[in-house]
């Protein structure tokens, strides 16, 4: 049998997302591919209710915020060869998909070709909302309701502070990692 796109869809997302701190590794990366300066990660209840990561990198068009949100899109490969010259953290153009896939994500973004920014919302990895909106030059991608469509994995995460823990972890790896990036880790606060 063959499944349909959703199950598909949240079996994938399995795959990259496992738990609130792999979101925060994959938009930091986004972070760090877009040449950010700053990032800022906000984190409510271990994650349950809140995950933002803010930067101050190149941000998106709107249509390019658009195609960050579908699979396999991605600005940093075009061909095979390019495989063996890859210099990103990120080139599969799957984590933000597999994000939207099992939570709400609010997108606001902005390049610096764009006199405005776009926010995007979308619902289980459908886009449910697009409009100009005031930003700065940057993206702030805002996750919740992480996993709500797929309870399996919401019986597996653990306590606030053992989420947590796993995020300050990842934090730390970054800001050891990339000493001439400001992190900003701030939770339930």
């Amino acid at each position: 049998r063959i499944l349909g796109g959703d199950v598909a869809s949240k079996i994938a997302a399995g795959e990259v997302i496992e738990r609130p701190a792999s979101v925060i590794k994959e938009l930091v990366e986004n972070s760090l591919d877009a040449g950010a300066r700053n990032i800022e990660i906000e984190v409510e209840e271990g994650g349950r209710r809140l995950l933002r990561v803010r930067d101050d990198g190149c941000g998106m068009s709107p249509q390019d915020a658009v195609l960050a949100l579908q699979r396999h899109a991605t600005s940093k490969i075009t061909c095979a060869e390019d495989l063996f010259s890859i210099s990103s953290l990120g080139f599969r153009g799957e984590a933000l998909p597999s994000i939207a896939a099992v939570s709400h994500l609010e997108m606001l973004t902005r390049s610096s070709h764009e006199e405005v920014g776009t926010r995007l919302v979308a619902h289980g990895g459908e886009v449910s909302e697009m409009e100009e909106a005031g930003a700065p030059v940057g993206t702030t991608i805002s996750v919740s309701g992480l996993f709500y469509n797929t309870p399996a994995r919401l019986k597996f995460m653990r306590s606030q502070t053992t989420e947590f823990a796993h995020i300050a972890e990842q934090a730390n790896r970054f800001s050891f990692s990339h000493h001439n990036i400001s992190f900003l880790l701030t939770h339930n606060g």
